[in-house]
């Protein structure tokens, strides 16, 4: 069970995760669990995104291959990337959507763990605080996703300027934010002060929208700008995300970071791939799937799965070890 500290703000932002006695997520003076490692100083999980369809669009299928995953690998807990609820979110805390897309779905054993969510820009056109709601852990004890008072949501689609310039007929739940600009420096101070004050081994960030992605959004061009300099001057190791539903992984060509996009949980987009910015291209799969970390305190391994549970693996060395991070990745037959 995580152990909630007080004086924070939410996890939906990002994940430090750290080696030693336990994993600490945290998210500056966001909202801070701890998790025990395993006996031998690891911890796995999986990383799941765009996800809520009530089982179509192969959800299921999706869960069931996560399920088999989840008790190979022994997971600790699951991370959501965001879009957890097609196509409006939650209407409220009582939506039967909730346990309609989550609870009914997510059914295996290896499955009962804590679940750490992010909000997607799907999820903000419905009633975003009912997804931080405490009703929502009485009704599934596994989900996580939380704030600091009814005034301040967690996610960072603030900084993305089309949801406050074109919205396309759409309504976003905004509230808590009266100033975009102030809201967004507060969420950068909070992130660079998170990650000036770690002492992590690894240092993961997990927001939405992608930073870098040759999928059907493309890069993101606002975390480009202000985001990405953060985390490259604090030595995160991975920004993971959704957003894009396929799977992917991108190297920095400045930095050690390395982009991981899991948001193939439901529906996928086949065939749309933007191909504008091809640089540090690892990976690309464009259906339904989603991913497993597996990190101790020397090495990581990123897993990726496709729906009929096709592995495909990237070993990563951390940036402690090597200037840049030295990679293999095999596809098995």
């Amino acid at each position: 069970m995580a152990i909630p500290y007080k004086n924070s703000r939410t996890l939906c932002f990002f994940l430090i995760l750290s080696f030693g006695l336990c994993l600490v997520i945290t998210s500056a003076e966001l909202e801070r669990f701890e998790h025990p490692t395993k006996e031998d100083g690891s911890l796995s999980f999986l990383v799941l995104g765009d996800w809520g369809r009530r089982g179509a669009f192969n959800q299921s299928q999706v869960a069931f291959q996560m399920g088999k995953i989840g008790a190979k690998l022994d997971i600790d807990f699951v991370v959501s990337t965001g879009d957890n609820f097609y196509d409006n979110g939650l209407a409220s805390e009582h939506d039967t959507a909730f346990e309609e897309s989550f609870t009914k779905i997510y059914t295996a054993k290896s499955l009962q763990k804590q679940w750490y969510s992010v909000l997607g820009n799907h999820d903000y056109r419905g009633d975003a605080e009912a997804q931080l709601s405490p009703l929502l852990r009485k009704i599934d004890s596994r989900w996580i996703c939380l704030r600091i008072s009814r005034d301040f949501l967690c996610g960072h689609l603030s900084f993305v300027n089309k949801y406050f310039t074109n919205t396309e007929d759409h309504t976003y739940d905004w509230r808590g934010i009266t100033s975009r600009k102030d809201y967004i420096a507060t969420l950068l101070k909070d992130v660079e002060l998170a990650l000036k004050k770690s002492s992590a081994k690894w240092k993961i960030v997990v927001g939405h929208h992608a930073i870098r992605s040759v999928g059907h959004h493309g890069d993101t061009e606002e975390l480009i700008k202000q985001l990405l300099p953060i985390l490259q001057a604090n030595d995160v190791d991975f920004y993971m995300n959704g957003h894009d539903h396929c799977l992917e992984h991108i190297s920095d060509i400045e930095s050690p970071i390395q982009f991981l996009t899991s948001g193939a949980g439901s529906k996928a987009w086949r065939g749309d791939i933007k191909g504008l910015n091809k640089e540090g291209l690892n990976f690309f799969y464009d259906g339904q799937g989603f991913m497993s970390v597996q990190l101790n305190p020397t090495d990581a391994e990123i897993a990726f799965y496709d729906v009929f549970g096709k592995v495909y693996i990237d070993r990563i060395l951390p940036s402690s070890f090597t200037h840049l991070y030295k990679l293999s990745f095999v596809a098995p037959a």
